[in-house]
């Protein structure tokens, strides 16, 4: 059975909208696109480059394929387990690209990821993705959460977690703060929330 992974550069309100740079995705009006940029230290850069660095394939949305659709396929040396990483991308509208193992899932969605996560491989790793991580959300399918949460509030954009979003307890992994103030959590999934009283 496959892992699915959310990574996600996350503001302390919850907003996973254009963190890397201009132009990534000012839909709605986003104006603070690159909003991680000024966090970036080396220490979040080897946590990432750890994240990054083992067997993967990974799911993502639309908007997110397109936006790394124009970089990633000639930038591979930046990321070299990129090159024999599957994309799947949700989308009920059709592709057309030319970035190899590039495999589409339509219809229904949680159905067919529900599929793919019971057959062989490497864990999926989801980046991005708002649309999508709902779905995931909403149908249990997250199994870990590897989160970085910068120091910042940036009161409107796309949110990680949504109205749909099913209660859930999560495990805390690992943690860490980088100098620069950003919290690098990892969570797995932990069963059913458990409930108590003070008095």
């Amino acid at each position: 059975m496959r892992k699915i992974v959310v990574l996600e550069f996350m503001s302390l309100d919850g907003v996973i909208q254009a963190p890397g740079g201009k132009d990534e995705d000012p839909s709605d009006g986003f104006k603070f696109q690159g909003w991680t940029v000024p966090f970036m230290d080396e220490a979040g850069g080897k946590e990432m480059a750890k994240q990054m660095g083992g067997p993967l394939d990974l799911l993502l949305g639309r908007i997110t394929y397109d936006i790394w659709a124009k970089f990633w396929p000639y930038h591979l040396g930046q990321w070299p387990s990129l090159m024999n990483a599957t994309k799947y991308i949700v989308s009920n509208s059709d592709i057309k690209t030319t970035w190899e193992k590039t495999i589409q899932i339509k219809g229904d969605v949680a159905s067919e990821i529900k599929k793919l996560k019971q057959g062989d491989g490497p864990m999926l790793q989801v980046y991005g993705s708002s649309v999508l991580c709902q779905t995931l959300f909403a149908n249990d399918l997250v199994d870990e959460l590897w989160l970085k949460i910068f120091p910042l509030t940036l009161g409107k954009g796309k949110r990680l977690f949504g109205e749909g979003t099913i209660p859930a307890a999560f495990k805390l992994l690992e943690s860490s703060v980088t100098p620069s103030g950003v919290i690098i959590a990892s969570y797995k999934r932990d069963g059913e929330i458990k409930l108590g009283s003070f008095t």
